[in-house]
């Protein structure tokens, strides 16, 4: 089987390549992804597939508790796609998940290549969300099309689900998990740089407002500086991650420092440069690892600023607020002996001859919503790089592409079992 499979990869790489740079071409930002799921279910209906082209209710998402809240008064015109290729039965099924949607391409000067020309240069293809996650959406496409046009006979059946929304909020995979989609198991295709990845961290987005005291700029000895507290709270920040970095250990994160990263990333002070500025906004987040409960982060963090903040005469009687508003996501893992991250690594072994690295996402997923809450456990591999995720020129090796198609028709085969020939 594995020579098979090689040759239909090779023997189809200029159409495979071609699909990837159709996608890329299609500008999908969060907000514009009805363009790049109608050109999707047009290419599966002249597959002969069942499709379900369905809009997510934003009004039942909000009943759920995972639900993240997002800026828009509804999601029309943005749609989610399943996609079906029935088993005949007796074996298990496959779900495979993939968001469309992509991060703005942002200066045009910051680009060697046109984001949306998928232009190919030294085996690396071009292009915004040619890793973060197009490549992995393309690769997934064309392995089940690969057990179509191979005329293989699956026994379980194989679920497509294409997301929109995951950027800002993962409404897309919980409107999947809310109309009950499920499987005996699941790959997202996000960027894994080819690692199996059974885990993948948290986010917690928060905000803390300090107030200082107002004064003219004349006199601004009676004031308190809303820039020098929040420096001082800023340093707060480092200092509780520093805590984090002595305390916190997970096996599928060996480098903790890469992993949990607590930052500002946004400091607001003053309004006026001739006006003293006597408050501050810190923006900022946290990154979790799995076993770690989220609530408990936040209020361990809250609890930390707070504190530490009382060292400072001023803060002592006017403690900082810490609010979590904005993007969040829990971590999650399944057992990374699990049979499905057994079958991907050996596979990856198989088809790269080397040994699969198994590790943890640094990065957050929609997988916490299929492994919390959808019943299905579900992986992460693709060929996406990690570090190329929203990065300028950003661009994908064209051999992980294409072996990443080939370790996922294997997979496939060895999940869903195949009837007799």
């Amino acid at each position: 089987m594995k020579k098979r499979i090689n040759d239909w990869v090779d023997a189809n790489k200029g159409e495979v390549i071609e699909f990837l740079q159709s996608i890329i071409r299609i500008p999908s930002v969060t907000g514009d992804e009805a363009e790049i799921q109608s050109y999707l279910t047009d290419f599966w209906n002249k597959e002969c597939l069942e499709t379900d082209l369905f809009v997510p209710d934003l009004e039942e998402l909000k009943a759920h508790p995972a639900y993240v809240p997002v800026d828009v008064p509804n999601y029309d015109n943005r749609p989610n796609l399943l996609v079906k290729l029935p088993g005949n039965g007796g074996g298990r099924s496959l779900l495979f998940n993939g968001h469309v949607d992509v991060i703005p391409e942002g200066a045009a000067e910051n680009w060697e290549h046109n984001p949306w020309s998928a232009e190919i240069s030294d085996n690396k293809l071009y292009g915004r969300g040619a890793s973060d996650m197009k490549s992995g959406v393309a690769a997934m496409t064309m392995a089940v099309l690969a057990i179509k046009r191979m005329g293989l006979k699956l026994k379980g059946d194989v679920i497509l689900e294409y997301v929109m929304d995951e950027e800002l909020s993962g409404n897309g995979t919980l409107a999947c998990v809310m109309r009950g989609i499920k499987a005996d198991a699941g790959i997202c295709c996000e960027t894994s740089s080819m690692c199996v990845q059974p885990g993948s961290i948290g986010r917690i987005w928060f905000e803390i407002q300090i107030k200082g005291k107002a004064a003219g700029i004349q006199t601004r000895f009676e004031g308190v500086s809303g820039i020098e507290l929040g420096y001082f709270v800023t340093q707060l920040v480092s200092e509780y991650e520093k805590q984090r970095l002595e305390t916190i250990r997970h096996p599928l994160y060996p480098n903790i420092l890469e992993s949990i990263p607590c930052m500002i990333g946004v400091f607001t002070s003053g309004t006026y440069a001739s006006a003293f500025p006597d408050e501050c906004v810190l923006k900022g987040s946290i990154a979790t690892v799995p076993s770690e409960d989220s609530n408990s982060v936040k209020e361990d963090f809250r609890r930390y600023i707070v504190d530490k903040s009382k060292t400072n005469l001023w803060l002592a009687e006017h403690p900082p607020v810490v609010n979590y508003t904005g993007y969040f996501a829990d971590p999650s893992e399944i057992p990374a002996d699990s049979k499905i991250v057994q079958l991907l690594a050996a596979n990856y072994e198989d088809f790269c001859s080397e040994t699969a690295v198994i590790s943890g996402r640094q990065g957050a997923a929609d997988t916490r919503f299929l492994n919390t809450w959808g019943g299905t456990p579900t992986v992460i591999f693709g060929p996406g790089k990690t570090e190329q995720m929203h990065a300028n020129n950003e661009w994908v090796d064209l051999s992980d592409y294409l072996d990443s198609i080939r370790i996922l028709i294997a997979t496939i085969i060895d999940w869903c079992g195949l009837e007799e020939e």
